[in-house]
C-alpha cells in the first residue's frame, strides 16, 4: 500500500466525517424552527449521531481483525453516502433522525479502520506521521466545522449540509482502487456480545448527555450483565485479553481525559466568546479557525517527530502543553478575546500531537490479533470522554447561575485545568511502568 497517497485521501474523508458533527451544531436553531420540534427533540439530531459514531467506530475496528478492510469500508461508506442523499430531501423531523442515524452507522468506518489500516500495514518507523495526519484532520474538521455550518445553514439551508458528507461516495472507488486486498478470516461474530456493548455505551452516553440518573442505573446494570457474559463466552466481542493489559487500561485513562479536555474546551469557547464579549457565531468561527488550520499545517514535522522521538515523549509535551493553555484560561478568560486566539494556536496542535502520540503508542504495545478490537474501544473510550466532558460542563454552569458569567467559565476552565493535571499523573505513571517493563526484558535478555 502506497501510503503517501492512501493516507491523505483517508484524512480528507475522516475530515468531512468528524465535521459532519460540528456542522449541525450551529444549524440546531434553524432546523428546530423549521421542522417545529422542540429543543429537547432537536438535540437527538446532534446526540443521535454522535452515539452511533461511538457504536459503529467500534464495531467497525472490532470486524476488521475478521473481514477484509475493503469490505467494511464499502459498507461503510455506502451507507454515510446514500443516507447523506436521503437527508438533502428530508422535511420531517422523523426522516431528518433517520438520515443522521443512518449516517452514523457508517461514520465509523473512516475513524475506526482508518487507524487499523495504519497499524496494520504502515511499518512503524512511519506509522508517526501516518496518524498525526488523521489527528490533525479531525482537529481540523472541530475547527472548520461551525464556520462551513454557518454558511451552508445561512446562504443554502439546513438541507444543504448532507450534500457535503455525500461526497464520501466519490471517495470510495479511489480507496477501493488503493487498498491492499485480503481474505476473510473464519469467525464466528458474537451478536450477544456486540449487542451488549452496545447497549453498555448507548445508555451510558445517554445518561450523561440527558442527565439522567435511570439511565446510568441501567448502564451499569448492564456492564454487570457484560462482565458476566465475557467470563462465559468463547469468541466475545470485547477481546478479553485487552482487559487483561495493565498498560493498555493506562493508555486508556489517558485517552479519556484528553478528549474530555478537547471537547469541553470547544464547547466553553464559543460560550465565552459570545457572552463575555458579544461576537457573533460567525466571527467565533473565525477565531477557533486559524488554530484547526495550524494544527494541520504543522502535521508532518509533529509526526516526523514522533517517529523520530518516540510516543511517550510527546505524550507528555503535548499533556504540558494543554494544561499550560488551560491554566492560562482560567486565571486570564476575561482580559480579551486575543487570550482565546491565542491560546487555540496552542491548543489545537498540542492536541493533535498528544492523539496522535497516544494513537501509536497504543498500536505499538499491542500484538497484531488486538490492534482491531484495542483501536475501536480506545476510540469508543475517547468519544466517550468528550461526550461526559460537554455533559458534566454544562451541568457546572447550570449549577452557577446565581454568579457572574465571567467567574462561572472560569472555575469551569479550572475543573478542566485539574483533568488536565490527572492526565499527567495517569501518564507519569504509564511512563514509570514502561520503563520498568523494558528494564526487565534487557534483564532477561542479558541472563538469556
Amino acid at each position: 500500500m502506497n501510503d503517501k497517497i492512501v493516507m491523505p485521501i483517508w484524512t480528507f474523508g475522516l475530515f468531512i466525517v468528524v465535521m459532519n458533527t460540528t456542522m449541525f451544531n450551529v444549524s440546531i436553531p434553524s432546523i428546530i424552527q423549521d421542522i417545529q420540534v422542540s429543543t429537547d427533540l432537536g438535540s437527538w439530531i446532534v446526540s443521535s449521531y454522535s452515539i452511533g459514531y461511538a457504536l459503529s467506530t467500534m464495531i467497525y475496528s472490532r470486524l476488521s481483525d475478521v473481514l477484509p478492510i475493503r469490505r467494511l469500508l464499502s459498507v461503510g461508506l455506502a451507507l454515510l453516502g446514500l443516507s447523506s442523499i436521503f437527508g438533502i430531501i428530508a422535511t420531517s423531523f422523523q426522516e431528518l433522525l433517520i438520515a443522521r442515524i443512518a449516517q452514523s452507522s457508517g461514520a465509523g468506518a473512516m475513524a475506526g479502520l482508518g487507524l487499523v489500516i495504519a497499524s496494520r500495514f504502515i511499518p512503524y518507523e512511519r506509522r508517526g506521521r501516518a496518524i498525526s495526519m488523521m489527528s490533525a484532520g479531525a482537529a481540523m474538521a472541530f475547527g472548520i466545522g461551525p464556520i462551513v455550518g454557518g454558511v451552508i445553514s445561512e446562504y443554502i439551508g439546513w438541507n444543504g449540509l448532507f450534500a457535503v458528507t455525500s461526497l464520501v461516495l466519490v471517495l470510495l472507488p479511489i480507496l477501493l482502487r488503493l487498498l491492499p486486498k485480503e481474505e476473510p478470516k473464519p469467525f464466528r461474530f458474537d451478536m450477544v456480545g456486540a449487542i451488549l456493548t452496545v447497549i453498555n455505551a448507548a445508555t451510558l452516553l445517554t445518561a450523561v448527555t440527558q442527565s439522567s440518573v435511570f439511565w446510568l442505573v441501567v448502564g451499569l446494570f448492564s456492564i454487570i450483565i457484560h462482565g458476566w457474559y465475557l467470563k462465559r463466552a468463547k469468541e466475545p466481542f470485547i477481546n478479553p485479553e485487552l482487559l487483561e493489559k495493565p498498560m493498555f487500561w493506562k493508555l486508556l485513562a489517558v485517552g479519556f481525559s484528553i478528549m474530555m479536555l478537547n471537547l469541553g474546551n470547544l464547547f466553553l469557547m464559543p460560550l465565552t466568546l459570545a457572552n463575555l464579549y458579544d461576537i457573533s457565531p460567525l466571527n467565533i468561527g473565525y477565531i477557533i479557525a486559524p488554530g484547526a488550520v495550524l494544527s494541520a499545517f504543522i502535521t508532518r514535522f509533529v509526526g516526523r517527530w514522533i517517529d523520530q522521538y518516540g510516543n511517550v515523549r510527546f505524550l507528555f509535551l503535548g499533556n504540558g502543553m494543554l494544561a499550560l493553555v488551560l491554566l492560562v484560561f482560567w486565571a486570564g478568560l476575561d482580559v480579551s478575546p486575543a487570550v482565546i486566539f491565542f491560546g487555540y494556536l496552542c491548543f489545537s496542535p498540542a492536541l493533535s500531537a498528544t492523539v496522535a502520540s497516544l494513537n501509536n503508542e497504543t498500536s505499538r504495545i499491542l500484538p497484531t490479533k488486538l490492534i482491531g478490537s484495542g483501536m475501536g474501544l480506545m476510540q469508543l473510550i475517547q468519544f466517550f470522554g468528550g461526550s461526559f466532558s460537554v455533559a458534566v460542563c454544562g451541568i457546572l454552569l447550570e449549577y452557577q447561575k446565581n454568579i457572574s458569567l465571567e467567574l462561572a467559565y472560569e472555575h469551569v476552565y479550572g475543573a478542566l485545568f485539574l483533568v488536565s493535571i490527572g492526565s499527567l499523573l495517569a501518564l507519569l505513571w504509564y511512563g514509570l511502568s514502561n520503563r520498568q517493563s523494558e528494564s526487565a526484558l534487557v534483564r532477561r535478555k542479558k541472563s538469556a
